[in-house]
């Protein structure tokens, strides 16, 4: 059972419980578990202040379903500077596979394997954000944490 769960939960146990001491130990263990996770404070701190349990239920749907953030308008590129940007991260992905490839084994050879890998940090020497519009646009597929892999289209050319 996960934080969230367990939230909602002891918001079950406070809305359902006559009994006053069961109510006290609910609110006390879902203040010290909300305040372990990413809340508005001050709105928690007002929810638990008062005694909300319509609040705690907010509290958990905002936690489950957080709301999206507001992307910035990416920029439009040049065709030729995306055309560029794909040739570079092209030319770094193959530099990058062959160097996995030409590892050297235990019996000072290569190993004669094929890479695994598939996504990679793109050139910095380009624009950030030309990344995010090739990710938005479907040549690139965004992996997370700064990496990018080739989207099955892109990798036949």
């Amino acid at each position: 059972m996960n934080l969230t769960q367990k939230l909602r939960q002891l918001h079950a146990d406070i809305a359902a419980a006559k009994d006053g001491f069961k109510i006290v130990d609910a609110w006390a263990l879902a203040e010290r578990l909300t305040l372990r996770l990413p809340v508005d404070l001050d709105e928690a701190s007002r929810v638990f202040k008062e005694k909300d349990a319509d609040g705690l239920l907010a509290l958990i749907d905002r936690l489950e379903n957080p709301p999206k953030k507001q992307e910035a308008e990416l920029p439009e590129f040049h065709h030729d500077d995306l055309a560029a940007a794909m040739r570079a991260f092209k030319k770094r992905l193959k530099v990058i596979r062959l160097n996995d490839e030409s590892r050297l084994g235990g019996r000072y050879t290569s190993g004669g394997r094929t890479s695994k890998v598939d996504a990679i940090q793109p050139p910095t020497e380009v624009d950030a954000k030309i990344w995010k519009v090739l990710a938005r646009d479907g040549r690139l597929i965004d992996t997370g944490g700064g990496f990018y892999q080739l989207a099955s289209n892109e990798s036949e050319h």
